[in-house]
């Protein structure tokens, strides 16, 4: 499959057409969906202002994919530090990591791998620009009783999936609990009419 790097230059190929540079800025958000797929797509639509019409304005792409691009540097610099500095400790005999501290949370962020701070409802999560919030959760080692996206303890919110109650950032939006729940159909139904809606910049 081509890299983020590769679609990322797609983007920006004025000789494809709107729809296929759309298609391009799509891959790369499921390569780095720092909200989750859904919130994060909104986040771009939203702050590069992509139009319903993808011919109006065919260039909000490129602010879209260049806020991800930017945010996502961040990223893979701090994580090749922290891959460095895990295999000097590794070679000094420090193979585990302390159960508290910044390469404890690293561990977690890693294994979500691309979605940073999840916002299960894609109209809910940070507005500031993809960089601030990366910066900001790659700076709060910890986190708990603040969220990591937003650095506030504005307490919470329930929202409900098909299967999940999450419990939510009152302040952004970003996931802080969720548990299992029974099916619910007409929720389910609700929820997929949003994201037709979103992806279709109409919200």
């Amino acid at each position: 499959m081509p890299s983020f790097e590769t679609h990322r230059l797609r983007v920006h190929d004025t000789a494809r057409s709107p729809r296929a540079r759309h298609a391009a800025l799509r891959t790369c958000v499921v390569g780095f969906a720092v909200y989750g797929f859904r919130a994060t797509y909104h986040h771009l639509s939203r702050s590069a202002r992509i139009p319903a019409l993808l011919e109006s304005d065919p260039e909000a792409l490129v602010r879209a994919v260049e806020e991800l691009h930017e945010a996502r540097t961040l990223w893979l610099e701090a994580e090749s530090a922290f891959v460095a500095r895990r295999r000097r400790e590794k070679a000094l005999g420090g193979r585990r990591i302390p159960p508290a501290g910044p390469d404890r949370a690293w561990v977690r962020l890693r294994r979500q791998e691309g979605s940073l701070a999840h916002c299960p409802d894609p109209t809910r999560h940070p507005t500031e620009p993809l960089p601030t919030v990366v910066s900001r959760i790659l700076n709060d080692a910890v986190g708990d009783p603040y969220c990591r996206a937003c650095g506030r303890d504005a307490g919470v919110t329930r929202w409900r999936t098909a299967w999940h109650i999450h419990r939510l950032c009152a302040a952004c939006g970003v996931e802080r609990a969720r548990e299992r729940t029974d099916l619910n159909r007409a929720v389910a139904e609700a929820r997929e009419e949003q994201w037709r809606r979103i992806w279709r910049r109409e919200t």
